[in-house]
């Protein structure tokens, strides 16, 4: 429980308790929780989540000792139990009210102890509601749904006025309450925005293709600073799990700024002296080149130093990856086994941009990852709902782990394997480091070449290297010297002895 301390009359200072929401994520979004003693609105079209996270409202004023009550005008006892069994809870702490009957209640026979507020007026219903909160006197009250008091009141006037006769009431009690509402008017009902304390929206995308998304966003809150914009969010066991949005500004912390080894002497030499921690690469290239090859490389040097790594892999199975690390004789999987390599597939069907974001968080700041891989920005560019968007997100998330002293590399796959490239995303402009991976011919033999065509932080190589794959694992050659045009995949021989074939191949 947070106290938030607001001025006064006459300049005197009041403590205003804040309490929890039941959600981790949705206490972060309101630095703290709700404020004591209010009512709020959840709104949000039916499948969103709303009785899911009142039911976590409740629950956690029961595991605190306070007297909960969940009010229904639209679910049954059953339906709300069922919903509790699925995420393992148990309703026993949590008082529920019907103002519908269950089935049971159909027969003529049985006696009547719940109510149907179509056979009632308005007033009638609303003065159950406060007779059973005057019996059972709760701090913490849900009432599920608005849609059934609108529907009673059947004009606009009387329904705002039981709404606040409600608002009045609670007000009068020290409860705090949360009003669901599941949008079913015709138009958009604003009233409730200006009784409520407080608005928090939820919603449910259905792309084109994959799993939905859920988002969420607070509209309103008096007197409590939040974290605006869409959050996401999804329902698992347990309750929603909600992501709130990064801002890279919350979160700094001291680190030495050394170079970070890529565990290849020549590689370091190239860069000059090696990527320095919290900065971001991109290694850039055709499909095949060597980008995610050379990615693996700081990872293993990482753990051989005792640091964490985690590798997010968007386009390959975990066989394919650990498959190339034998072949380059990278002992990958002794250090995934240790626990210092993280390696997670990730589908971009399936994952939200938010949540991805937060599995970032938690690899720096719960698993110390030092160094973070993303492979690939394409595959990172099919998971976000609007493309327009990407690079924004991708800014946030770069700025966070660069203020956290993490080096990060990403991967980018460019359209095309020889000859003029077609980039789908420009984001060079954001990285630190640039590394340039291309195919070129020679003598009847496809080749690889590497530069580094940006280094912000200090001094680099400005030649353009061979790049070879083998058993050895990844080996840079001299300076090609004695070519021009490598990059446009035909280059022009200018010396006399051709260098020895590469024939190695691998990623």
């Amino acid at each position: 429980m947070v106290k938030q301390v607001v001025p006064g009359e006459n300049g005197a200072i009041a403590d205003l308790q804040r309490i929890s929401t039941g959600s981790g994520g949705l206490d972060d979004i309101l630095g703290g929780g709700f404020d004591a003693n209010r009512m709020y609105l959840y709104e949000g079209r039916p499948g969103t989540g709303k009785t899911t996270i009142a039911l976590q409202f409740l629950l956690k004023g029961a595991a605190n000792g306070e007297r909960a009550l969940y009010i229904t005008l639209s679910e049954t006892r059953r339906e709300l139990e069922l919903v509790a069994r699925r995420h393992g809870w148990s309703l026993a702490g949590v008082d529920i009210f019907e103002l519908v009957p269950p089935e049971t209640t159909l027969d003529p026979e049985r006696e009547l102890t719940v109510f149907h507020p179509a056979e009632m007026e308005l007033s009638e219903t609303t003065n159950l509601v406060f007779k059973e909160v005057e019996q059972i006197n709760p701090t913490r009250v849900v009432i599920d749904s608005l849609s059934e008091l609108r529907l009673l009141a059947q004009n606009a006037l009387r329904y705002r006025r039981q709404v606040l006769a409600l608002k009045h009431f609670f007000a009068q009690r020290n409860c705090t309450v949360i009003l669901l509402d599941d949008l079913t008017a015709s138009h958009e009902d604003l009233q409730l925005h200006s009784i409520a304390h407080g608005v928090v929206m939820l919603e449910q995308l259905a792309l084109e293709y994959g799993a939905e998304r859920r988002r969420l966003r607070v509209i309103k809150m008096r007197g409590i600073p939040f974290r605006g914009g869409f959050h996401d969010f999804v329902i698992a066991p347990g309750g929603l799990k909600i992501f709130p949005r990064l801002i890279a500004s919350e979160h700094h912390k001291s680190f030495p700024g050394d170079f970070t080894p890529s565990g290849n002497a020549e590689l370091d030499e190239l860069l000059g002296g090696g990527l320095e921690r919290g900065t971001n690469a991109l290694f850039i290239g055709a499909a095949g080149v060597g980008k995610s090859s050379l990615a693996l490389t700081y990872a293993i040097a990482a753990a051989e130093r005792g640091e964490h790594a985690v590798f997010f892999a968007f386009d390959e199975g975990r066989g394919t990856v650990e498959a190339r690390a034998r072949t380059l004789g990278l002992p990958l999987q002794k250090h995934v086994d240790s626990g210092l390599i993280r390696f997670q597939q990730i589908d971009p069907a399936e994952l939200s941009p938010g949540e991805f974001a937060a599995n970032v968080r938690h690899s720096v700041e719960v698993e110390n990852a030092r160094i973070v891989i993303i492979d690939s920005l394409n595959g990172y560019l099919n998971a976000m709902p609007d493309e327009r968007f990407l690079v924004l997100q991708m800014h946030e998330l770069l700025t966070y782990l660069g203020q956290q002293g993490v080096l990060t590399i990403l991967v980018l796959a460019q359209h095309g394997l020889v000859g003029p490239m077609d980039t789908p995303l420009d984001i060079s402009y954001l990285s630190d480091a640039v590394l340039m991976l291309r195919y070129f011919e020679l003598a009847g033999t496809v080749r690889r070449a590497l530069s580094a065509v940006k280094k912000r932080s200090g001094n680099h190589e400005h030649s353009i290297r061979e790049f070879r794959l083998s058993g050895a694992g990844i080996s840079l050659g001299p300076p090609l010297s004695n070519f021009s045009g490598i990059f446009s995949g035909n280059p022009r021989f200018l010396g006399t002895d051709i260098p020895e074939v590469d024939t190695s191949d691998g990623d």
